[in-house]
């Protein structure tokens, strides 16, 4: 239950401009350490977002610029989980990098507005997910629109969650990307492209995804794929989450696969692949037709 939160200002609406920047590190659902800066943008400041966050050019003088900061955090955060409120924050610290052609942060993002979706799903479908409201219902104070005091917040708002729903900070990395009420996800189906080079195939997913399952059925249709919900005799190539393949307990695999087992020991042609496998061949021949 590591992670850091991330919050920065920006000088004008170019997200890119980021004028401060604050992360706070949290260990076991309590902050146990900050670091803050405040950044030369190298860009002007826009007088509403200097009404919002009360940074303007003298305050920035002498401050580093963004080479130099993002340097710093690429020390504080690489490998690790990093919690923003909204994707914001995250768009703002690659535009910056892309800006001086520096390296994106290497680190498993986390949205935490995606988090509160899923932790109080009634909550706050009618209001908003901004930050200053969840704070407020969750009971955390803070000064909104510091970048540190909006990071520690962010922060504040998964312990709470991870301790409203029992689920850890990797069980919430995957959890985001599951529909919000999994249990009234309907059957994906799709018609495959007749242009695409899989065409004829008809595929199932199982198990764990790293992406999305409607996703996943949209890229198997442009490749060609009919997409079905359930195994059948008419099933050639059933796709299976990586984790998921690599059970050995037969009794650990899923309903779908075990009945493409049952299918194939009947003569049906299907062919079960890892998810990694089955997305190289799909980009493979999107690169070379």
């Amino acid at each position: 239950m590591r992670f850091a939160a991330i919050d920065v200002e920006t000088a004008n609406a170019d997200l890119s401009s980021i004028c401060q920047v604050g992360v706070a590190f949290f260990q076991d659902g309590k902050q146990v350490d900050s670091w803050s800066s405040l950044v030369d943008p190298e860009d002007e400041f826009d007088g509403f977002n200097v009404l919002i966050h009360g940074i303007d050019e003298r305050a920035v003088v002498g401050a580093p610029k963004w080479p130099a900061v993002a340097a710093e955090i690429h020390v504080l955060v690489t490998g690790s989980v990093v919690a923003c409120h909204t994707p914001f924050d995250r768009a703002a610290t690659t535009l910056a990098c892309d800006k001086y052609g520096l390296q994106p942060f290497d680190c498993r993002w986390l949205d935490t507005a995606r988090v509160v979706r899923r932790a109080w799903p009634e909550k706050f479908s009618t209001t908003g997910y901004g930050l200053r409201k969840v704070a407020k219902f969750l009971g955390i104070d803070f000064k909104h629109h510091d970048a540190l005091e909006d990071a520690r917040a962010a922060g504040e708002v998964l312990c709470r969650a991870s301790a409203h729903a029992g689920l850890t900070v990797d069980d919430w990395c995957a959890r985001v990307l599951r529909p919000i009420d999994p249990t009234s996800d309907q059957p994906i189906t799709r018609n495959g492209s007749a242009e695409g080079p899989l065409f004829g195939n008809v595929a199932v997913f199982t198990g764990s995804l790293t992406i999305p399952r409607r996703e996943a059925a949209d890229l198997a249709a442009r490749a060609g794929c009919d997409v079905a919900a359930s195994v059948t005799k008419i099933t050639t190539l059933l796709i299976v989450g990586d984790q998921d393949i690599s059970k050995l307990n037969g009794k650990s695999k899923s309903s779908k696969h075990l009945k493409a087992e049952d299918l194939i020991g009947q003569g049906c042609s299907i062919r079960v692949l890892r998810e990694s496998d089955f997305q190289s061949i799909v980009v493979a021949q999107a690169v070379h037709g």
